[in-house]
């Protein structure tokens, strides 16, 4: 399996989180209930961007109009959804927990528009089917998930 196709199935999950948090955050009607919500996609998230910095974007680097332009942005942009979920837990404040949060969802949602509209489709053309294997291997590996043919609905049998 392609790292692509690992990050972007990660993506489908986050993105039924997300909708999730759009609808209930709102109603929170305790700071700890925010507080609570955040600790779980903290969590998630964090391991996801790790994944992409230390596999894809690093195999990325390589590449001079990439590691000028859009892995500078990626990473930022990682920075920023991090720095308005600390926010969530650095705060007394309901109406702020719940605004840094939603900001963080929005954020989370448009980066990961850019990735798939943008830099997956480089990815696959840069590094190419044999390279991409090699990281969503690694991707299995650290996610400690077993992906074979009969998985993934290629096997005999």
């Amino acid at each position: 399996m392609k790292i692509t196709d690992a990050l972007l199935g990660e993506h489908g999950v986050f993105y039924a989180q997300f909708g999730h948090l759009e609808e209930s955050v709102p109603e929170c009607g305790s700071l700890e209930q925010v507080q609570g919500y955040t600790a779980m996609l903290t969590a998630a998230l964090e391991t996801h961007a790790c994944m992409e910095d230390h596999l894809l974007f690093t195999a990325l680097e390589a590449h001079p109009g990439l590691a000028s332009g859009p892995l500078p942005v990626m990473r930022q942009e990682h920075e920023w959804i991090e720095s308005r979920l600390a926010r969530v837990t650095e705060t007394d404040d309901l109406n702020e927990a719940r605004d840094s949060l939603l900001d963080a969802l929005r954020i989370a949602r448009e980066h990961f528009a850019k990735e798939e509209r943008v830099l997956f489709p480089a990815a696959m053309q840069i590094l190419g089917d044999e390279r991409l294997e090699e990281l969503g291997q690694q991707w299995a590996e650290k996610r400690q998930v077993e992906v074979t043919a009969e998985v993934l609905g290629c096997g005999g049998g």
